[in-house]
């Protein structure tokens, strides 16, 4: 076997690569739309798919990280994205516009989703990004007015506050438990928009967990409550995604298991959100003791 011959076909063209993307991406989705999953057309349309996604990755392999390398220069060689690559304190404060507005639009989105379905549902999905956005607005507030690590006192104040109105969050995600336990309510991504909802679901949730854990390290209480919160909103996508995939794929299970899945997850997120709001507040608070107790402190 000429092994440099089989290589090669793993190197096709470019112009065929950008020919073959756009049909296999038509051919899935009819597939998908019209269930023909055991249709002979089905099987070749998965090789296809595969060869044209195994080509694109190997066109990655060979050439992003020459690319990568030429974008991080020019990236440090500008000073404010110098500063966001260097400066965590900058970055928080920057990411934190970003996730403000996301969520604004996520209340929005919900809302009127209720309005027109006439369902509570997205009411209910309204009021939980709605109280991320609050935490997300007051620590942005106090960022803009006092900065990160200049006022040790009145951060903590900040940070446990943004703790207690975490807590309340709960009384959303038992909602949307319970709607979808007991009403059948949840998402549905037709055709291979669950995969791309997946992956992208996954990556926010395993960047919370990382940024949790490497913000943790710094010592600031805003910027952990900030990646707490971002925790918040990854646990919420987690939950929705699962109720999508049990409309997708869980034709095979039985309701009953399908409600202790999704009780389960949602048991699971509300412990874990709990904890994060109870650690935060318990640990601010005597940190607020121990400074009124051991310094002068002056409002």
């Amino acid at each position: 076997m000429d092994w440099k011959k089989l290589i090669n076909l793993l190197y096709p063209p470019v112009w065929l690569i950008i020919l073959l993307v756009p049909v296999c991406t038509a051919a899935l989705v009819l597939i998908f739309v019209n269930n023909m999953d055991t249709h002979p057309v089905s099987c070749v349309s998965y090789v296809l798919s595969f060869y044209t996604l195994t080509a694109i990755v190997m066109r990655c392999i060979e050439f992003l990280p020459g690319h990568y390398r030429t974008a991080k220069e020019k990236v440090y060689s500008h000073p404010v994205g110098e500063r966001i690559m260097t400066d965590m304190k900058f970055r928080t404060h920057i990411s934190l516009y970003g996730s403000l507005g996301i969520n604004l639009m996520y209340v929005a989105l919900n809302a009127v989703s209720g309005f027109l379905y006439h369902t509570a549902w997205f009411f209910v999905l309204a009021f939980y990004y709605t109280i991320l956005a609050v935490m997300r607005f007051l620590l942005l507030r106090f960022v803009n007015r006092t900065g990160i690590g200049n006022n040790r006192f009145k951060e903590l104040r900040r940070s446990r506050a943004c703790g207690y109105i975490l807590l309340t969050i709960n009384l959303a995600l038992s909602g949307a438990v319970l709607m979808i336990l007991y009403q059948g309510k949840g998402y549905e991504y037709n055709g291979i928009l669950i995969y791309v909802m997946a992956a992208y679901t996954f990556y926010i949730t395993t960047i919370a967990i990382v940024n949790l854990v490497r913000y943790r390290k710094l010592g600031s209480p805003v910027m952990s409550m900030a990646k707490i919160i971002s925790m918040a909103a990854a646990l919420i996508s987690m939950l929705s995604l699962e109720t999508a995939m049990f409309s997708q794929f869980g034709k095979d299970m039985s309701p009953e298991n399908q409600r202790l899945m999704i009780a389960l997850t949602g048991a699971g997120a509300s412990i874990v959100i709990v904890t994060m709001s109870v650690y935060s507040i318990v640990k601010n608070s005597r940190e607020i003791k121990y400074i009124l107790e051991n310094e002068d402190y002056e409002e």
